[in-house]
């Protein structure tokens, strides 16, 4: 995808990509999205800043984004995680970058 993900599997209620490698340094600023998000670390590590509350993500560390809350990240180590949206995020330009 445009953001640096690859699609696993995608149904009508839900999808599942995977992030790989994310390199370190990478800041993705505040968006809101209209879709619930639930993830899982691989490896690496990365800050997810959630409606304000700043969390560090570790391997066999999982997150969730709730729809419609502000969020953004910044890579600390090399990162790869799979997440699950619902509804999927690539339908309708839901994944949109902004």
């Amino acid at each position: 995808g445009d953001l640096g993900q690859k699609y696993l599997v995608s149904g009508r209620r839900v999808s599942m990509r995977i992030w790989q490698n994310e390199p370190e340094g990478i800041e993705k600023r505040p968006s809101r999205r209209d879709y619930e998000t639930a993830g899982y670390v691989i490896s690496g590590r990365a800050e997810l800043n959630l409606e304000g509350q700043k969390v560090v993500l570790e391997p066999g560390d999982s997150w969730l984004v709730p729809p419609d809350a502000e969020h953004s990240y910044k890579i600390l180590e090399p990162f790869t995680a799979v997440e699950a949206t619902a509804p999927p995020a690539q339908v309708h330009g839901r994944d949109a970058p902004g």
